[in-house]
């Protein structure tokens, strides 16, 4: 099976502009492609995982991966599948993320002469002359067929800003440049992008002939892919000072049954006949699937001894409700009145809980525990000299899955 068959098998592929040609330059290693990346936060998030994957294999299979990140396009802001404008950042801002952005994904792609490159479009995007820009590249444009993009859907019914009308054009004078200036034959993106991808692909025909090469391939449920980054207190970040190895790995400990076979097919290394083997797997078998899922996505992030401590800590918190590499909160003196804190003021100043009337009905719920014990009483806490003394501090549940040490 060639590289290009195994993206397939593996639910990774959705649409192509030229599959012959395509599968001819993945299998043989001649495809020099790139994938976008604006930097509109200091860290990426599992929402990237797939685009990230997808680098590493082609890159083993001989292909050369091009990470644009875009200094100049963050500026814009991408309109797809968005209901307002994005905020706007400063240039410093987004040039620290670019260079946070290179340190996270050189644990996917080797970087280096020869071969994974990282480039930034705010090289050709910040400088243009406005009007020499919409004479060369906007002529090629035709607004009709613009506004029919899928891409700018959402936004016109709330208001489409010229401002970020003008994401696409620069979108695809990005492939133009890259395919100018590094021979770069190829752009995956998401299936949220295929509108942008195509004025890309159609962009360099028109400019260079009939004849240049460029094709185009977009990722099946990316769009999904970008909600898994996304948990109901924020991203699920691949910066371990912003989600710890313990917190991602139990994120994917815990994706629902009917994802866990879909995540390891197309997120994970592991050979396709292995996986599907798990496709018989039903009941507590599913867990040790999530169990493989999550190690191996935590192995690849974040390496192998963090990978072993987190999945040795899942095991003890629930075998006994400790873990030694659980999230911890740290109480401080104003979180006490008079020397206490109740179980309501815990969850809250944790993070388990987003203010003291849902923590409240937490417990009213009957999910909440405190070292393994239910707690019913709204009343009930701990006094501060009781919980400086334990050492290891107390392990705080609300529901299955969201756990906090406690100490001061």
């Amino acid at each position: 099976m060639g590289v290009y068959e195994e993206l397939k098998a593996r639910g990774l592929l959705a649409q192509v502009t030229n599959e012959e040609e395509i599968r001819n330059l993945v299998n043989n290693g001649k495809a020099v492609f790139y994938i976008g990346f604006d930097p509109t936060a200091d860290s990426l998030h599992v929402g990237h995982f797939m685009a990230l994957c997808l680098m590493k294999r082609l890159q083993m299979a001989g292909n050369k991966p091009i990470a644009l990140v875009g200094g100049g396009t963050a500026m814009i802001g991408d309109p797809s599948g968005r209901s307002d404008l994005r905020s706007m950042m400063t240039t410093e801002q987004i040039d620290h993320n670019c260079e946070c952005f290179k340190k996270q994904m050189s644990r996917f792609i080797e970087f280096g002469e020869g071969k994974a490159m990282m480039v930034n479009n705010a090289d050709w995007l910040r400088g243009l002359n406005y009007i020499e820009f919409i004479r060369d590249i906007g002529v090629h444009f035709s607004v009709n067929n613009m506004l029919r993009a899928e891409c700018y859907k959402q936004r016109m019914e709330k208001g489409l800003s010229f401002l970020e009308f003008n994401y696409m054009i620069m979108q695809s004078y990005d492939f133009l440049c890259l395919y100018e200036k590094y021979g770069c034959n190829m752009q995956f993106g998401g299936d949220d992008q295929w509108s942008n991808m195509l004025g890309g692909t159609e962009l360099i025909r028109r400019k260079l002939g009939k004849d240049a090469h460029a094709m185009t391939i977009t990722l099946l449920l990316n769009s999904e892919g970008k909600k898994m980054g996304k948990t109901a207190k924020g991203a699920v970040w691949l910066d371990p000072e912003k989600t710890t190895p313990f917190e991602f790995y139990q994120y994917w400990r815990n994706v629902a049954d009917g994802d866990v076979l879909k995540c390891l097919r197309m997120l994970t290394f592991l050979p396709l006949e292995q996986i599907d083997e798990m496709d018989k797997w039903e009941g507590s078998q599913l867990n040790q699937a999530k169990e493989i899922l999550a190690y191996e996505l935590t192995n690849l992030v974040h390496g192998p001894e963090e990978a072993k401590k987190a999945q040795e800590s899942a095991r003890a918190l629930f075998a006994n409700g400790a873990a030694a590499e659980m999230p911890t909160a740290v109480l401080k003196d104003e979180d006490f009145r008079d020397g206490f804190i109740d179980v309501i003021g815990m969850l809250a100043s944790s993070g388990l809980v987003a203010s003291r009337s849902e923590g409240r009905r937490a417990i009213e719920q009957g999910g909440v525990s405190l070292d393994g014990e239910p707690v019913s009483d709204i009343k009930a806490g701990m006094i501060r000299d009781e919980l400086a003394a334990k050492e290891d501090g107390v392990v705080l549940k609300r529901g299955k899955k969201n756990f906090r040490r406690i100490k001061v």
